[in-house]
């Protein structure tokens, strides 16, 4: 039997429509796999009825958002933002995905565990597992929002 996972919204800093994941599939110390359902009334959905392909960045930042609130929880800590702050090797295979359409998300971590770390993640069609997207993102993840926020400029 599948592990239950909590709702996507309360493992995200993320709010309302912005919750772009549909809901977790799998999670480990080392990886979380999640679906995205991708709906008519979904944000970024173009008038052709599709979603520009560099939306899929997003879909593996919020992955592995995912991951880090997931493992947030499981030590009894809140959900902390975080925040993109490079991408590298990134190979787009598709021009976008369509209304009906599901994607698999995998964000498997690959360095860092304290604020700063990177993941390879993959983007797949949920029904053929063909490879849609797939690239290495480094996250930032603060311990707190005050320390980044001290000596900005008013």
């Amino acid at each position: 039997m599948a592990e239950p996972f909590p709702p996507v919204a309360d493992v995200l800093p993320h709010r309302g429509a912005m919750v772009l994941l549909s809901r977790i599939l799998e999670h480990s110390d080392k990886h979380t796999v999640c679906a995205v359902d991708i709906r008519a009334e979904a944000p970024f959905v173009e008038p052709a009825g599709t979603v520009p392909a560099w939306i899929g960045l997003e879909y593996m930042a919020q992955c592995v958002a995912a991951h880090a609130g997931l493992r947030a929880r499981s030590r009894g800590e809140p959900v902390r933002a975080g925040f993109l702050i490079g991408s590298r090797r990134i190979d787009v295979r598709t021009t976008g995905f369509r209304v009906g359409q599901t994607l698999t998300v995998v964000a498997t971590h690959t360095w860092g565990e304290q604020e700063a770390a990177a993941f390879a993640c993959k983007l797949l069609d949920g029904d053929s597992g063909t490879i849609l997207v797939e690239g290495n993102l480094s996250v930032f993840q603060p311990r707190t929002l005050d320390r980044l926020l001290d000596g900005a400029p008013e």
